[in-house]
């Protein structure tokens, strides 16, 4: 790898033109590139993916690197469901069609047994806390993991009853959101209410 300094970046995010990634992807054929991501893992829940797929409809080789995931290792930390879970990336910006993904999200948990991860951005994170609070049955658990791997980090799960009595200050920073209907035998279940 090459110093910084013989480094070129090209941006790529959500306003970035289909043309643009055309003419990012010309510029670097026959070169090694990267993708970096400011904050989560490049090309999952980021724009980068598409630049990957353009990638491989151009017969490029692509090689994912080992690092670390703040999705995976939210799962990891959750106790829920590791063998089945879904990533259902963002949900929607406006409270109403929030809540009725988050509706959408615990049926299918109740249903599958499937652990459902989301995300949202660290300025919403405290209205997603919200309206999952206002919304989610009582028993459903609720996994936040917050600001993974910073000293500040913070990983509970609880039952939303419990969530309901205690709840964590989200504000600015960075989660990842898990929930589970643990549909285990009731001497399974170790969550209390506390």
């Amino acid at each position: 790898m090459p110093p910084f300094e013989g480094i070129t970046l090209h941006l790529l995010d959500k306003h970035t033109a289909e043309r643009e990634k055309q003419e990012i992807l010309k510029v670097l054929k026959g070169q090694e590139a990267g993708i970096i991501s400011e904050a989560g893992c490049p090309a999952v829940a980021d724009p980068g993916a598409e630049l990957i797929h353009l990638a491989h409809v151009g017969h490029w080789v692509v090689k994912p690197l080992v690092g670390p995931s703040s999705i995976l290792m939210a799962l990891m930390a959750s106790g829920m469901n590791g063998q089945e879970f879904t990533f259902h990336g963002y949900l929607p910006v406006t409270s109403y069609d929030r809540i009725e993904k988050i509706k959408s999200i615990e049926h299918i948990a109740t249903i599958s047994g499937y652990t459902q991860i989301f995300i949202e951005t660290p300025f919403r994170n405290p209205d997603m806390l919200s309206d999952i609070l206002k919304t989610c049955q009582p028993d459903t658990l609720l996994s936040v993991a917050c600001e993974i791997s910073l000293p500040t980090e913070e990983i509970y799960t609880k039952t939303i009853t419990a969530w309901q009595k205690k709840p964590i200050e989200l504000k600015g920073r960075p989660a990842v959101f898990s929930l589970w209907v643990d549909n285990r035998k009731p001497e399974k279940r170790k969550y209390g209410n506390k």
